[in-house]
């Protein structure tokens, strides 16, 4: 099966199985959404969810956040993985917010990078989620799944899985793509045990074809 027709079934597949495909991150704004993915870096979801109401209840806005020392906010996040480091960037970033887009988040890939805490990923989740934009998103679970399936190639790096994946998926498919191959990842095509029993993709998967059906 060649790359383009590997990647025609792949999203058909999806396109029919689940064919709503979004963030399970709670927010309200772009400001809330951005806040919640600084935390999910290395967190659950469903913990982050956990944490953000008395967070955002607190600081609503980049302003309330942006005045204050990165302790009350660690207050907060403690129950989050690295919650030092967190509760400083969200800082920073709010302060940056204000100081360089006036306290609104910017939809540029380029521009959300100039904001502590945000890396690649965090900045193509905001594009794409917020924005609709084409960015794909390559966290974990994407990584994984892409090799998988063999929708990337000896990709080493996640930017090179990102231009694999972008070469292949039309531009209108690429927000909603993001997440398909998160929540495949995260429920199905899980990194030590997958379910390889209750995937809709192993007559195309090398990963099945190769290390499960043998």
């Amino acid at each position: 099966m060649r790359k383009k027709e590997r990647f025609e079934y792949i999203i058909d597949y999806f396109e029919k199985s689940m064919p709503i495909a979004e963030t399970e991150l709670d927010y309200g704004n772009p400001f809330e959404l951005i806040v919640a993915v600084i935390l999910s870096a290395q967190c659950t979801d469903k913990r982050v969810n956990q944490i953000t109401p008395e967070l955002l209840k607190r600081f609503p806005t980049p302003y309330k956040m942006a005045e204050v020392e990165p302790a009350e906010v660690f207050d907060y996040i403690r129950s989050c993985s690295y919650p030092n480091n967190k509760a400083k960037h969200l800082v920073g970033m709010a302060q940056k917010l204000i100081e360089l887009f006036e306290g609104e988040v910017p939809s540029d890939v380029d521009d959300l990078q100039k904001l502590p805490g945000v890396g690649r990923k965090t900045a193509n989740v905001i594009a794409s989620v917020v924005y609709n934009k084409p960015a794909m998103a390559v966290d974990t679970h994407v990584f994984r799944v892409s090799a998988r399936l063999g929708l990337s190639t000896n990709a080493k790096t996640p930017l090179a899985t990102e231009q694999q994946l972008m070469k292949y998926i039309p531009e209108e498919l690429v927000p909603k793509a993001h997440h398909w191959l998160i929540l495949h990842g995260r429920y199905t095509c899980l990194a030590r045990k997958p379910k390889c029993e209750k995937c809709g993709l192993t007559e195309v998967c090398k990963f099945y074809i190769k290390e499960v059906k043998k």
